[in-house]
């Protein structure tokens, strides 16, 4: 309604000038006309506009109702018709018209998207086979040197495999599948993918987790989310001879699993930021080991999948990272 009276505002202003003008015309002509009859002729003409104002307003109701958001239209009738009269006609042609566009400009958008993603993904499954090579050989060898290829290779295959699944974030529903998990069991094969970087660095991990207890989630995205915690712990730890220690509890219906290392720690200033992507923070930047993805990419996994995750950090005491199970079974 108040759209609806501001596009008449200048409407009711020429009336208005006109209404002032009736009697100084009759004044100047000489016609001694009585005011009563002047008043009724503006009468009359005040309620005939106001009858085109009501007939005007009916007739475009629902134009202004969707342009001053009073009815926010839904994706099923965001293009249905806004009135018989030419305006809003020629309005919802217009709306037609720039919806086609859009439409048009998206679905290109869309498509060169999964092209891309399709290539990365071919490109990355192309890269493995010379890495899976290269590790092969460097099995049979034992100097330092090759332990140090070594090191670079797992770097570069951690890498490929944050690029892949980063890429399969985009169709996260069309890529996992829920399973009662022994959760032990999991975190023991995570372990296990990671203990080269374990040895590597002289760091002890300890798993406290019963072996009967499960959970309900994705292998694959879980397997994915612990090597990335586990990767954080280690590579953010100095000095050998540390532990990180796997947990996991009830805590209701919810199950909780923990990951603390002795690392370094984060700042208070860095951890209302750890989770945003590409966010290195100063400890990051320190070490050179962060590419602001990992943690990234585990809360937009676990928002997925119903889980939550948590984290408490102190400089130079360590961090825990919790990853919580929401009414998780157990078998």
């Amino acid at each position: 309604m108040k759209l609806f009276w501001k596009n008449q505002l200048p409407l009711l202003l020429f009336y208005l000038l006109q209404m002032l003008l009736v009697p100084v015309l009759y004044w100047i002509s000489g016609e001694n006309r009585p005011l009563s009859i002047v008043l009724y002729g503006m009468l009359i003409s005040s309620v005939i506009l106001l009858l085109y104002l009501c007939y005007r307003y009916i007739q475009h109701r629902r134009l202004y109702a969707v342009l001053s958001l009073q009815q926010e239209p839904s994706s099923k009738d965001h293009l249905a018709p806004l009135g018989d009269s030419p305006l809003p006609e020629a309005v919802n042609e217009l709306m037609q018209r720039m919806d086609r566009h859009y439409q048009e400009q998206l679905n290109m958008h869309v498509t060169r998207m999964d092209q891309h993603i399709v290539f990365m993904n071919r490109w990355v499954h192309q890269m493995k086979t010379p890495l899976s090579v290269i590790q092969l050989t460097l099995q049979d060898l034992e100097d330092d040197a090759a332990a140090s290829i070594q090191e670079e290779v797992e770097r570069l295959r951690k890498g490929l495999e944050m690029v892949i699944y980063t890429s399969r974030l985009e169709r996260f529903e069309e890529d996992f599948q829920v399973e009662a998990l022994l959760l032990r069991q999991t975190v023991s094969a995570a372990v296990s993918e990671n203990r080269r970087l374990f040895i590597r660095r002289g760091i002890h991990a300890e798993i406290r987790v019963d072996p009967d207890l499960s959970v309900y989630s994705d292998a694959k995205w879980l397997m994915f989310m612990l090597s990335q915690l586990l990767t954080n712990a280690v590579n953010y730890t100095s000095g050998s001879g540390k532990t990180v220690i796997i947990t996991a509890e009830r805590q209701g219906l919810d199950t909780v699993l923990k990951i603390a290392d002795q690392g370094i720690g984060i700042t208070p200033e860095d951890l209302k930021r750890v989770f945003n992507p590409y966010f290195t923070g100063e400890r990051g930047r320190q070490y050179h080991e962060s590419t602001g993805m990992g943690l990234y990419l585990v809360r937009e996994i676990c928002a997925r999948l119903g889980h939550q995750v948590k984290l408490e950090s102190r400089v130079q005491e360590g961090t825990t990272v919790q990853i919580i199970f929401s009414g998780a079974a157990q078998r």
